[in-house]
């Protein structure tokens, strides 16, 4: 289960679902960011997972509880998010979060597809954060300033991914990777949105089951 969860940025309330991990103890937290479609029950499932795996875990709404019920709705609502808001709403989650009682005050960030690329842009514009895990997203370049970055990023694409090419996310992690930034990528012989469970066509099992795994260790080691 998660629980409605609101907080300030851009000058307004927004919105989100927090799934509380068992216990009292203070543990490490983690913003979801959500696909193109919007704040659906599939990204509620995860922020469910990470808090059964010991996280604090809010799914943020980037699109004012609109959820596309297609892929032209949901190209639509993409296209007039700006990335920058984007960016300003997860710092905004962040700050959030680390004075929520149950945070142990370190706060990632992890995004799935367009969230994936928001994930990026905030890991070098979103202050806050101890670490970024990227699943098959990328911002737009000017959103890449690897001299603002200061956290460690593991970036999740698949292999066959037929929306974007391996060398779309090499040339990022090549960048990342020569600004001296910490950057892990892991392809995967699979196509996109390969952790979409609820999707068959996209979900690939053999993947999520990896891409998670390593996931929660990277989030474990660096937000607690």
């Amino acid at each position: 289960m998660t629980e409605p969860f609101a907080f300030s940025a851009l000058d307004r309330h927004v919105h989100g679902a927090l799934a509380l991990p068992s216990g009292a103890a203070p543990v490490g937290a983690v913003i979801l960011v959500h696909e193109w479609y919007g704040l659906n029950d599939d990204l509620k499932r995860l922020a469910r997972r990470f808090a059964d795996a010991g996280f604090l875990a809010l799914a943020v709404d980037l699109y004012d509880g609109r959820v596309a019920a297609d892929v032209p709705e949901a190209m639509q609502l993409s296209n007039a998010l700006q990335t920058s808001d984007a960016v300003a709403i997860i710092a905004a989650a962040a700050a959030a979060l680390r004075a929520h009682p149950r945070s142990n005050g370190k706060v990632a960030v992890t995004g799935f597809c367009l969230g994936g690329g928001m994930a990026i842009a905030a890991a070098c514009g979103a202050p806050g954060l101890v670490a970024a895990v990227p699943f098959y997203g990328i911002p737009k370049a000017e959103f890449m300033d690897w001299s603002h970055c200061t956290i460690p990023l593991l970036a999740h694409f698949g292999a066959k991914d037929a929306y974007i090419p391996t060398a779309g996310p090499q040339s990022v992690a090549d960048a990342a990777l020569a600004a001296g930034r910490s950057f892990e990528l892991h392809f995967y012989d699979a196509g996109h949105a390969f952790m979409r469970e609820g999707d068959p066509a996209m979900y690939d099992a053999p993947s999520a089951a990896l891409a998670w795994e390593r996931t929660v260790a990277f989030l474990r080691q660096h937000a607690g």
